[in-house]
């Protein structure tokens, strides 16, 4: 499975942002889709998931209410709109496949076997 994300960029705070991660290959074996981020000098957390199956979202607490992720099945791609941004948003975003059908597994990283490359959201305060 090979994942491409982008949409990242520079935006002020209260803005709004879509990510895309568009997803080929052997896409049948990703049972959910996540979105991860990293900012600098911190580890990387979990900020939403998608189970294909059900339809269902996950969403880390920091980001629920204002981030959504969503799903075009026809073009291979999950989104993530983030809306009402803050500084402390600012992070590199990874999206990434779980071949889990445990959603306890959506919320760590190590339940997810393939990686896109990451893209860099900034928000200015």
């Amino acid at each position: 499975v090979q994942l491409q994300a982008s949409g990242g960029g520079l935006v002020q705070a209260g803005d709004s942002l879509r990510l895309s991660c568009v997803a080929s290959g052997r896409t049948f074996s990703c049972y959910a889709m996540g979105w991860f981020r990293q900012a600098p000098g911190k580890e990387r957390e979990f900020a939403a998931a998608l189970k294909w199956s059900t339809s269902t979202k996950y969403y880390a607490d920091s980001v629920k209410g204002r981030f959504i992720i969503s799903r075009d099945n026809a073009k291979n791609t999950v989104y993530l709109q983030m809306n009402s941004l803050k500084p402390e948003d600012t992070a590199v975003y990874f999206c990434a496949c779980s071949g889990s059908h445990n959603w306890k597994t959506y919320y760590r990283d190590d339940g997810y076997d393939h990686w896109g490359q990451g893209t860099l959201v900034t928000v200015s305060s």
